[in-house]
């Protein structure tokens, strides 16, 4: 501890890196000014928090826990809550890995990330609605093995982007296999070589969800499926693919409709696993 607090006195670590180093997490504060982003019909929102402030905590050790970076998702917040958590997330570890969001988020977490950390790279993935936020001392980490994100089709693209954010964040090489949908088995049979290749699938499908089943018949790696909320009427909106993938008699997991952060995280994971076998072998 007395270390930490020495190097806050020599104004080599921030208070937000010494705190992240103490306690396991940042705690990102908002003012009553920047916490008022507007509404869709121009007016002001209320801010009603205690003492007209807000604060949140910014999970800064769950890499060195788990192996996974924290994710800020932001649905839900306003915009100015996740750009606050991305410079919390930047000055205590480096980086910042932005889920879902939107136009006036991207615009806002740029805006804020120019100001107070402009020497940070920042990249946005339109299709994925993800924000990927770098220091220049930013190292990231490198796993070796790989992860595949196959797509049954175009529709398939938002959720599998995002679970190929994520893993690839993580460490593992990624490689994305686009299109490859049941309605024409020949497309997926012309790239089981590099299905095999994998060490880890995730497959992502909406409708009836019948390409994660498949695939899982073909290769003998871990499958995460991810069911896509797209399909017509009964059963439409992910949930004739959730409930197809959880009845699958090939093995595989499933997780949640349009859940690409935890199918890319779990593959992830896995392929963590496979990497770490290969060094001890």
């Amino acid at each position: 501890m007395r270390d930490t607090l020495e190097a806050v006195a020599a104004g080599d670590l921030t208070p937000a890196e010494a705190e992240a180093r103490l306690n396991g997490y940042a705690t990102a504060e908002l003012s009553a000014a920047e916490s008022g982003d507007g509404t869709a019909d121009g007016s002001e929102e209320a801010d009603d928090s205690p003492a007209g402030s807000r604060s949140a905590l910014f999970d800064a050790s769950r890499e060195r826990r788990r192996g996974l970076p924290e994710g800020i998702l932001a649905e839900g917040k306003t915009p100015a809550e996740a750009a606050a958590l991305a410079g919390t997330a930047l000055e205590t570890t480096g980086r910042a890995l932005v889920t879902r969001a939107d136009e006036r988020t991207v615009d806002r977490v740029r805006a804020y990330l120019e100001e107070a950390h402009p020497e940070a790279t920042v990249e946005r993935n339109a299709r994925a609605r993800t924000i990927v936020a770098r220091t220049p001392d930013f190292e990231p980490p490198s796993v070796d093995a790989t992860v595949a994100v196959v797509t049954g089709g175009t529709a398939d693209a938002t959720a599998a982007g995002e679970a190929a954010v994520v893993a690839r964040e993580a460490g593992p090489r990624v490689d994305v296999i686009e299109d490859v949908g049941v309605a024409n088995l020949d497309r997926v049979l012309d790239v089981v070589d590099d299905l095999r290749a994998a060490d880890c699938l995730v497959v992502a499908a909406g409708r009836e969800g019948a390409l994660p089943t498949v695939v899982a018949g073909l290769v003998d790696v871990p499958v995460v499926g991810l069911p896509v909320s797209s399909g017509y009427g009964v059963g439409g909106g992910g949930l004739a693919a959730l409930l197809g993938m959880l009845q699958s008699c090939t093995v595989l997991s499933t997780v949640n409709v349009d859940a690409g952060f935890i199918a890319g995280a779990q593959a992830a994971l896995v392929a963590r696993r496979v990497a770490r076998a290969r060094t001890e072998a």
